[in-house]
């Protein structure tokens, strides 16, 4: 819900975000402050430039679009898209829909959850190469046709690569 326009807009601080996520967080809301349906890019904004959303940002974003936490909040949590919390080395997004489940996304989920501590696993649903299923998402490139053999490869030759 909107608060009335005319209302005092409150001073929020941010408890824990250091100089640079808050500079992040600010150049997102002045980009996208004044433009209608400004949260989804705005928060993709703070995301790419964070690398996940901190909560201590919520209040200032609510703030400067006039939404309340709650919608914030709401939005951040419906989409599976975006992070709370900073990920852990490499993200792996392995392909959760049908068309890759009936094709073997499950070993491959399998795999990537014991990859251990340097990497992020997370679920999506659709990366849109069902033709080509099952598939995987590593860092901001899709893998299509994916085993678990070469999941395994893929992300040791990134590790190696970092």
């Amino acid at each position: 819900m909107k608060r009335n326009a005319s209302s005092q807009p409150r001073q929020v601080a941010s408890a824990s975000l250091d100089a640079a996520q808050l500079a992040v967080v600010e150049q997102a809301i002045a980009e996208h402050q004044s433009v209608a349906g400004g949260l989804l890019p705005l928060l993709h904004q703070i995301q790419e430039g964070l690398g996940h959303v901190p909560d201590d940002a919520v209040p200032l974003v609510a703030e400067a679009l006039n939404l309340s936490r709650a919608e914030v909040h709401g939005v951040l949590t419906f989409y599976h898209h975006f992070r709370r919390e900073e990920p852990k080395g490499q993200v792996v997004q392995v392909c959760r829909a049908e068309s890759c489940l009936a094709c073997g996304s499950d070993a491959l989920w399998k795999v990537a959850q014991a990859l251990g501590d340097h990497v992020t696993v997370e679920p999506v649903y659709c990366l849109g190469l069902c033709a080509s299923s099952p598939a995987v998402q590593i860092g901001n490139r899709c893998h299509a046709r994916m085993t678990p053999d070469r999941l395994q490869r893929l992300v040791s030759a990134q590790k190696e690569a970092a």
